[in-house]
């Protein structure tokens, strides 16, 4: 990815390009069953990050995000939308092996998702949250990213 202006905190996100497997599991539980897959790539020259994901269970929706970072800031926000028709503006913080996402606020379902990459960068550990209340939160599920070579 080129850097410029326009994609400074872009760059950071270099490590989640590529395809992914993805498995989840209720806390302290067995993954669930069927395949997921996501694949992150660069749209317009590097100035923002695609993401994709399928999923082999009904319960868990396909889905596409877009990421973007705002230069004079570093800030980056996720655009989420899958195929319940659901959409969600998550913000996102990425560096020094951690990937966050969260939202809250007044929002009517808060959530945040934190994952740490492993030494190598194949493997992200990591766990979505939820608040049913706003402040205190609880597991919703493990995740598990693995680089698919």
């Amino acid at each position: 990815m080129p850097e410029s202006n326009e994609t400074v905190g872009l760059e950071e996100l270099e490590p989640l390009v590529g395809e992914w497997s993805m498995e989840a599991s209720p806390p302290g539980g067995p993954p669930w069953p069927g395949e997921g897959r996501v694949s992150f790539e660069w749209l317009e020259d590097g100035a923002f990050l695609l993401e994709r994901w399928s999923v082999d269970m009904p319960e868990a929706p396909n889905g596409v995000a877009i990421i973007g970072c705002d230069a004079s800031n570093g800030t980056c926000f996720q655009l989420y939308t899958d195929e319940r028709g659901v959409h969600r503006v998550y913000e996102m913080s990425f560096g020094d092996g951690e990937w966050r996402l969260w939202r809250g606020g007044d929002d009517p379902f808060p959530q945040r998702f934190a994952g740490k990459f492993s030494d190598d960068g194949k493997t992200i550990t990591g766990r979505w949250e939820k608040s049913p209340d706003g402040s205190n939160w609880e597991t919703d599920f493990d995740f598990t990213y693995r680089k698919v070579t």
